[in-house]
């Protein structure tokens, strides 16, 4: 017994991780795949089991000529669009684990109905099961390169892995030809047939662009190995203690910033943070806004970027301070593609920062024409969309008939008209705070200097004005009115998002000492999976990862059961799959996308300790913050678990 419990629990260690080489080239047809099959060759002349798992054959004979002698895996075949498309089998890789398998074409994005959505995904995968791999990938999928090859090629190129998984191979070998020698190799119809060798010749595999590509792909691998050095202490860093920020927004050029900001972190050996200030504007975002800026916060996890978020009503402001208590030494953005205000004044973002701060600020060039800032008409329409409510309209002419009452007692006993405006404008600032959005405040303002016209002008209950004067003070009215009330109602909002934080960061602490308290593993997931549920507001799925044992899920709150018996055979295998893997899975990843649940895994140093899911389809998309917050929970939780279960080995053992 004693045994048995000290074996379950090495049991539940994942695997050594296997090895990856990658074959690194500057454009097709360097000779990336064929110099990959050589090397399967000698590894399997030394006793190597190898197994080709997908090869793109390109009609080369030369390539195909290689694949004779080494075992190849049948492919997947899935119908797209009545398009019959040849996928990696992963499955089948899986149940064959070959000491090292070939998986061509890093960068692929698979066909729907996969597994995962992109092929270095598959390739991470059999790493984790202990698989060596060998793979091929070109300098222009790399995701920090790709506007600087845009810049270059004028192709924009969709198919990119994150530096990431370039940069944890074991080994990378640059396979090299001279850009002479490769235009030969397209004339001679080695690489495409003739007609599309003719077309890429004239546009991509230009003499310039294979050059600069060239020369990009070797100082790419020079950083590669100068990161490996730092890493192994054989060098010291060029700038120690450097960290970079980059802002994250909905704007169209900060993908390049941020891609910018990562080369500049990868260069410098610095740390990498991407800060998302929220004010009250980012909940009257459009749409494509919204997708724009989940994007790049996407796109700044994957280049490996610390993500934050901090509220507040002055971007500059929350930047600055943010910086000073973050250790920021270098601040990267883009230029603002609009023109300042000239009767304002106003400055621009960087203006500002600079005087708030004495770092250094690097501003990233935009091509796109200065413009005015306006809305798009999907803002202008969301802008200008009334949302009526009858309580909030009732409260704006309740406010309105007090104020008037007051401005009546006001006027008979004599009182100036100064006092009669200042009560309709203190009527328009509880109409601000006391109803939800703008429109009723604008209303209040309105009405309120209609009303003062018609009861407390000379002609008296007309909407005549014989004083000419009169114009100058309900314009000066109105427009007091309505910055009251705008700036009543900003107020509220920051205090709502103020709240909402204060609400969050509650929750995290109460998570804290909730989970200290748990009696066992169960309670402390249980106690985890409430948690969530507060945050969310949605049921959570959780289950205890038991070695040898299936997932038996269980649902908080518990009156929520049916939520079990809806659960589909699909669903269940995305959770068996999180535990199997220690990756999260499912709706809003690129792993079984399809799903309408998300599970995520509360981890130990050991592994995976539970599994708990939460449903996306019919509810809202959770946010970064939302998603922050859970993994903290989460990998709290699985520490937690650990330390229980170990105590519980040792006194098995005694």
């Amino acid at each position: 017994m004693e045994q048995k419990g000290a074996h379950t629990y090495q049991d539940e260690k994942m695997p050594e991780p296997g090895r990856m080489k990658i074959f690194f080239g500057y454009a097709a047809g360097v000779g990336k795949t064929y110099a990959m099959l050589e090397a399967a060759h000698q590894a399997r002349k030394s006793g190597i089991d190898v197994v080709v798992g997908y090869v793109e054959r390109h009609t080369r004979p030369d390539t195909l000529a290689l694949l004779e002698g080494l075992e190849v895996l049948s492919c997947k075949e899935i119908e797209h669009r009545g398009i019959l498309l040849h996928e990696f089998d992963l499955d089948a890789a899986l149940a064959r684990h070959p000491q090292l398998i070939l998986v061509d074409e890093l960068a692929h994005s698979n066909a729907p109905g996969c597994r995962h959505t992109k092929r270095y995904q598959d390739v991470e995968e059999l790493l984790r099961a202990g698989i060596d791999v060998y793979t091929t990938v070109n300098v222009q999928h790399l995701e920090s390169l790709n506007d600087l090859v845009q810049s270059i090629t004028g192709v924009t190129v969709n198919e990119r892995i994150p530096d990431r998984v370039f940069d944890r191979a074991g080994q990378v070998e640059l396979v090299d030809i001279e850009p002479e020698d490769l235009v030969k190799r397209l004339q001679a119809g080695k690489v495409y047939k003739k007609g599309q060798a003719q077309r890429a010749l004239q546009n991509f595999f230009t003499a310039e662009n294979l050059a600069a590509l060239r020369e990009i792909a070797m100082r790419r691998t020079a950083d590669r190995l100068n990161r490996t050095a730092v890493q192994e202490g054989k060098c010291q860093t060029a700038r120690a203690g450097e960290h970079i920020l980059i802002c994250l927004s909905s704007s169209p050029s900060n993908a390049k910033v941020i891609r910018t900001a990562a080369r500049m972190a990868e260069a410098f050996h610095s740390g990498f943070t991407a800060l998302f200030v929220e004010t009250p504007d980012t909940r009257e975002l459009s749409e494509e806004n919204i997708n724009r800026l989940r994007n790049n916060l996407r796109l700044a996890e994957q280049l490996g970027a610390q993500i934050a978020t901090v509220c507040g009503t002055d971007p500059a402001v929350q930047i600055a301070e943010y910086a000073r208590v973050s250790g920021i030494t270098k601040i990267v953005m883009g230029r603002v593609n609009h023109r300042p205000n000239p009767w304002t004044g106003r400055k621009t973002l960087a203006d500002r920062l600079i005087e708030f701060t004495d770092l250094d600020i690097y501003i990233i060039p935009d091509h796109q024409p200065l413009h005015v800032k306006h809305r798009n008409r999907s803002e202008f329409l969301h802008f200008t969309q009334i949302s009526f409510s009858w309580r909030d309209c009732t409260r704006m002419l309740a406010v309105l008939a007090a104020a008037t009452l007051v401005c009546f007692i006001f006027y008979r006993a004599g009182f100036s008209e100064s006092n009669i405006i200042t009560a309709y404008i203190l009527g328009v600032l509880v109409t601000a705070v006391w109803t939800e959005g703008y429109w009723y405040g604008a209303a209040a303002s309105l009405f309120s200097v209609a009303a003062f016209n018609f009861f407390f002008t000379v002609p008296r209950f007309t909407f005549q004005a014989n004083d000419p004067s009169y114009p100058v003070t309900f314009f000066i009215m109105l427009m007091s009115s309505f910055l009251a009330s705008s700036l009543a109602a900003r107020v509220k909002a920051q205090a709502r998002l103020a709240s909402e934080k204060g609400y969050y960061t509650e929750l995290l602490l109460e998570s804290s000492q909730k989970l200290l308290k748990g009696r066992d593993e169960w309670d402390c997931l249980r106690l985890a999976a409430e948690q969530l549920n507060h945050l969310f507001g949605r049921p959570v799925l959780y289950a205890l990862h038991s070695s040898g044992k299936d997932l038996q899920l269980r649902v908080e709150p518990p009156d929520q059961v049916q939520v079990l018996r809806d659960l589909t055979p699909q669903e269940l295998g995305v959770a068996q799959w999180v535990r199997q893997n220690n990756k999260n899975a499912g709706a809003t990843t690129h792993t079984l996308p399809d799903a309408k649940w998300l599970f995520m895994a509360a981890r130990g140093t050991q592994g995976v300790m539970g599994i708990v899911g939460i449903p996306v389809a019919g509810y809202t998309v959770p946010d970064a913050f939302e998603k922050n917050l859970m993994v903290a929970i989460l990998n709290e939780c699985g520490l937690i678990q650990e330390r229980i279960r170990l105590q519980k080995e040792r006194r098995q053992d005694n």
